[in-house]
This record gives structure tokens, C-alpha cells and sequence, in this order.
């Protein structure tokens, strides 16, 4: 989530993630064995490391290079329980890391490079070092696609934003542009005319792959305008998006769209590759649970956050899961007890 204000993020005196946490890692290239290894260190990775370190179970967590999380890259979060006057990203992950660590979780910034789910203990491979595990959390999270200019990175967190949930309410009283042609897309923009006094959906085809009836609530809004067959070749502006230069994509010809704001509405990527070989996933990519809980199809492994979540997105509902998963995981060690070298067994089965 980005969030956008005129002040600068707040200062807590909470040190950011550490860059440099691999040096806890083995050394003497025998498994390091963990009740729990986590995968992730966003909300819900971060929030499962607190609930399991609370309940001794002394947490691993395998973070990732780019540890922290979509919120890493987020200027202010306004919507987050507990900071009335908001809070910046980095800021809010630091503290999540550092209430972690207080607790016992031992967090490295690696990345997974490849699992095998096959038999407990579970067991990862990352920079090198084998862990060896009795129960797995992954929260791996999921990516917002980008258009891939280099202003628009420039200016993500300046007016550029891929969460309309988020970011609306700072664009009030604002013309904004709303890229992406499917139902999220024309969702995102009918919500963001509660606050902006004109949206523009910007699609690449000559009609929509939404549903009829989003199709239908676009076309007949008042605030809404279409721009079809047409693509955002440049966000214009230095400090804060000013304008878009469009390029129409059934005959030549540009044109510039003045503009306060710009939302990328063209899909999210989940972050579950590591682990497709062993656990089911929908159509899209996102890794599935079994019912109401946060239990995967093999007994042992738990799924929390955006990657398995494609419909919230938040922090705070990923935070949710985190702690949710990191209950399952310790209730289930409770039942399961020690573990061996044993094949693995889906849930479904039992």
C-alpha cells in the first residue's frame, strides 16, 4: 500500500530491517533445524514470527533479499490501527521486525531458493544453508504489476499507486487516471470517484475484459471517462505526477492527459514460485488453503497473506493471517509432536 501526504514519513527511533542478517546463518554447512521457518518478512510473515516466537517456538525467518515487504517501497500509511498520525513504511516493518526479534524469532534477509516438501522434517535451501523444519509458514506476499517506464518508478509513492483502497482519500477534489481493463480495474475507478472529480480508465484494447455489468456501471458514471485503444507511454512531472502522455495503439497519434494521480489497476503477481511444485494453486497462481483455516494441502505447511489473499490486499488482513497461521502451526506441532524423517501426508487425506 502507498500512501501520499505532504509531511515526511515520521521518525520513531526504531532502527529500519537490517541488510546485513545472513551472518547468524551456519556456517559449518550442517542443517539448521527450526520448529518454524517462515518465508516472508511482510506483514504476515512478521506477524507470524511474533505469535510463534511467543509461543517458544523459536522462528526462523528466511525474509528475502528485498526483505520488508511491499510496504518497504509505501511513503505513509494512514490506515493502519494504532498511528493516528500515520506512519511510513519502512518505519511500520521495522517495528514489526524488531517486536519480532525481541521475542526470539531470528530473521535473515535470503531468499528461498528451492524447498522439498516431501518428508518431515520439511527442508529449504537459501544462500547456501539447509533448514530443516517440522512446520512451514509461507508468506511470500504477491507483486503489483507495473507498466515498466521509468517515471512511473520514479514517481511511485508521488501520485503513482497500485492500491486504490489504500490511496484514494489523497487524491480528493483531484483528476486522476485509472490503468487496466479488467474488473479490478473498473472496481478501483468507480470507488475513486467517491473522492476525485474525474477518473480516466486508460485501456490498451478496444473494449474491456470486464465483466458486462462493471462494463456497464463505468460507461454510465457521470465522473467516469473512457480512453480505449490507448497506452501510458509517459507519466509527466518532476515531484508529483502532473500528467500522462497517452499513445493510441489503433492508429498513430499522442496525446496529454493533465492529471493529480495514477493508478496501476493491471494485475498482481503472487510470490509463490519456490514452492508450485508442491502446493496446489488456483488458476492464477495463488496457493490455496484447506477451508476456513490456513493449512495447505500437506499437513505441516501454512499459508498466510497476499499469496494466497488476491481479494483484501492489506496490511492489516495480512497481519491477520500471519498470527492465524502461526496458531495453526502451533497447535498442529501440539498434535503432531516430534517429527522424523517421515513422508509427508496431504490434509486432505486425513
Amino acid at each position: 500500500m502507498t500512501m501520499f501526504t505532504g509531511l515526511a514519513p515520521i521518525q520513531i527511533g526504531v532502527a529500519e530491517p537490517s541488510t546485513n542478517s545472513t551472518s547468524n546463518a551456519s556456517a559449518s554447512g550442517e542443517p539448521e533445524h527450526a520448529r518454524v521457518v517462515i518465508v516472508g518478512s511482510g506483514p504476515a510473515g512478521l506477524t507470524a514470527a511474533i505469535y510463534a516466537a511467543r509461543a517458544n517456538l523459536s522462528p526462523v525467518v528466511l525474509g528475502g533479499y528485498e526483505a520488508g515487504g511491499q510496504l518497504m517501497t509505501t511513503s505513509e500509511i494512514e490506515n493502519y490501527p494504532g498511528f493516528p498520525d500515520g506512519i511510513g513504511g519502512p518505519e511500520l516493518m521495522g517495528l514489526f521486525r524488531t517486536q519480532a526479534e525481541r521475542f526470539g524469532a531470528r530473521v535473515l534477509d535470503v531468499d528461498v531458493d528451492r524447498v522439498d516438501f516431501g518428508s518431515r522434517p520439511f527442508r529449504l535451501w537459501a544462500a547456501g544453508v539447509e533448514y530443516r523444519a517440522d512446520a512451514v509458514i509461507v508468506a511470500t506476499g504477491a507483486s503489483a504489476l507495473w507498466l515498466g517506464i521509468e517515471s512511473e518508478t520514479r514517481l511511485r509513492g508521488h501520485g503513482v499507486s497500485a492500491c486504490a483502497t489504500c490511496d484514494g482519500f489523497f487524491f480528493r477534489d483531484k483528476e486522476i487516471a485509472v490503468v487496466g481493463g479488467g474488473d479490478t480495474a473498473l472496481e478501483e475507478a468507480l470507488y475513486l470517484t467517491r473522492f476525485a472529480t474525474k477518473v480516466h480508465i486508460v485501456h490498451r484494447r478496444g473494449s474491456f475484459r470486464a465483466s458486462k455489468i462493471m462494463i456497464a456501471r463505468a460507461s454510465e458514471h457521470p465522473k467516469i471517462e473512457l480512453h480505449l485503444n490507448r497506452t501510458v507511454a509517459e507519466v509527466v512531472g518532476q515531484d508529483r505526477v502532473e500528467a500522462v502522455q497517452l499513445s493510441r495503439t489503433d492508429e498513430p497519434g499522442e496525446e496529454t492527459l493533465p492529471i493529480g494521480g495514477l493508478f496501476i489497476a493491471i494485475g498482481h503477481r503472487p510470490n509463490g514460485g519456490a514452492f508450485r511444485e508442491w502446493l496446489p494453486s488456483d488458476e492464477t497462481g495463488y496457493l490455496t488453503v484447506e477451508g476456513e483455516t490456513t493449512e495447505s494441502a500437506i499437513d505441516g505447511i501454512f499459508i498466510a497473506g497476499d499469496i494466497h489473499d488476491h481479494r483484501y490486499r492489506q496490511a492489516i488482513t495480512a497481519a491477520g493471517e500471519g498470527a492465524r497461521a502461526a496458531i495453526d502451526a502451533e497447535r498442529w506441532l501440539e498434535t503432531a509432536g516430534a517429527v522424523s524423517d517421515e513422508p509427508a501426508t496431504l490434509a486432505a487425506v486425513l
